[in-house]
């Protein structure tokens, strides 16, 4: 009788503290595998900061970060519906690749022909092509699974050759370069950024959103009768993102021009240079921007619209979604399209931050594009996924990759601590759907 008493007293403060955590996750509604994935990256942080000998945690590195995730990040948030239908994309990389070419060869060789070099077009019209080209080849890979059934793996499998060859066979080889000035604004670096002023401006901003956006939901659910979440997890939450915003904003503006170009700056501007120097901060990258608003605008889709209702749909049950009147033929060849854009997207990206086309331009980004939908909660088997998820788990491929250059790790060992962590993802994933059921 006493060793019961003695279990039960001693388990009881074990059980109230669960009791109290499981209480404040479902109140916040804050998904657990998120979370669970942010506080991985901030091991993976924490280690890579302590092994560098502090390089890893610094506005440098970060802001690098960053700007280094967004192609992936971008990709990704097409190959999460993709995936979720149950089939997959092997092609992205090649398919990027192509379409920085075609960029590329559009406004080094063609548009200066008619139009001129400094036409303030040039950017647009190339952009336009490279957009259209991506959704040519998407839909093109789209038709071919959907009407001829042929297996995705196999389609996008002979893609990623074919787009590689015809990579090459734009310029038989060459390198392209270099690229018109405004373009080069969507890669980054000095002139790519919107200085401290107007980081703080989105910033701000972007927390407004964030409390309009609690305060609609909440409006929302009272309106239909649905449970709303207490008002002190509406204000964490708020204050939580907020805080999250903020404090990212402050680590880009941290990070300064280097004293070359701000001298030149400086000089261009005829402003007196001082004998501290003149700390210019870069701010808020356009790529990462470019990718959050991506984010935004897939996230809305694959959550909001029929086309994203029709998309999960497909993935947990194709037979039912047939039945219930869904066109599945042609949501595939529109994810598959959609994908393609993405594709051109992040190929502007990789171009712009390059500064020139390359025939080795997006090599295996398909695997890291796939790799970090997986880890970011996206299911082979299909049905499930997020966005957000998987751009959260593009900075966590792009970390690793990120640390292990600053730690000088050979390029062999690199890839095969790649390979490892899709592999436990995948593993992890299957776990956690098991106990699930």
């Amino acid at each position: 009788m006493a060793e019961m008493v003695k279990s039960t007293t001693s388990s009881g403060p074990r059980a109230a503290e669960a009791n109290l955590v499981t209480r404040f996750f479902r109140a916040t509604e804050i998904d657990t595998r998120l979370l669970g994935m942010i506080g991985a990256l901030i091991i993976i942080w924490i280690g890579f900061h302590i092994i560098t000998g502090g390089l890893f945690l610094t506005p440098r590195n970060l802001w690098n970060l960053s700007v280094q995730t967004t192609d992936i990040a971008v990709m990704t948030t097409g190959m999460v519906l993709i995936i979720v239908t149950r089939n997959i994309d092997l092609s992205v990389g090649s398919v990027l690749g192509l379409c920085g070419m075609i960029m590329g060869v559009t406004q080094a060789k063609i548009l200066p022909e008619y139009i001129g070099f400094d036409s303030p077009f040039t950017w647009a019209i190339t952009l336009l092509v490279g957009l259209a080209a991506g959704c040519l080849i998407g839909a093109f890979q789209g038709i071919i699974i959907a009407f001829l059934n042929v297996p995705s793996f196999i389609v996008t499998l002979g893609g990623l050759l074919v787009w590689r060859g015809a990579t090459w066979l734009v310029t038989s080889g060459q390198t392209v370069a270099p690229m018109d000035q405004t373009f080069r604004i969507m890669g980054g670096g000095a002139e790519g950024s919107i200085g401290a002023t107007w980081s703080w401006i989105v910033g701000i901003a972007a927390c407004l959103f964030v409390i309009v956006s609690i305060i609609g939901s909440r409006s929302q659910r009272r309106r239909f009768g649905f449970p709303r979440r207490p008002m002190w997890a509406e204000y964490f939450l708020a204050i939580l993102s907020c805080v999250l915003i903020l404090g990212a904003v402050w680590i880009a503006n941290s990070y300064y021009w280097p004293i070359n170009i701000a001298k030149k700056y400086a000089e261009t501007n005829n402003i007196p240079w001082p004998e501290t120097g003149l700390d210019i901060p870069y701010g808020i990258a356009v790529p990462v921007l470019i990718a959050i608003v991506v984010g935004i605008i897939m996230t809305f889709i694959a959550t909001r619209l029929r086309f994203g209702r029709y998309v999960f749909a497909i993935g947990g049950n194709p037979e039912a979604a047939e039945l219930a009147g869904i066109k599945t033929r042609w949501v595939t060849v529109r994810i598959f399209a959609l994908m393609g854009i993405l594709a051109a997207i992040a190929a502007a990206i990789s171009t712009a931050r390059l500064n020139a086309a390359t025939n080795s331009q997006g090599t295996l980004d398909e695997l890291y594009t796939i790799a970090a939908a997986v880890i970011g909660g996206t299911s082979l088997a299909g049905g499930t996924g997020t966005i957000a998820g998987a751009m959260l788990g593009a900075l966590v491929m792009q970390s690793l990759q990120s640390g292990m250059v600053l730690a000088h790790v050979d390029t062999p060992l690199q890839s095969v601590v790649v390979g490892t962590v899709l592999v436990v993802a995948v593993w992890l994933d299957t776990v956690y759907r098991s106990r699930a059921k």
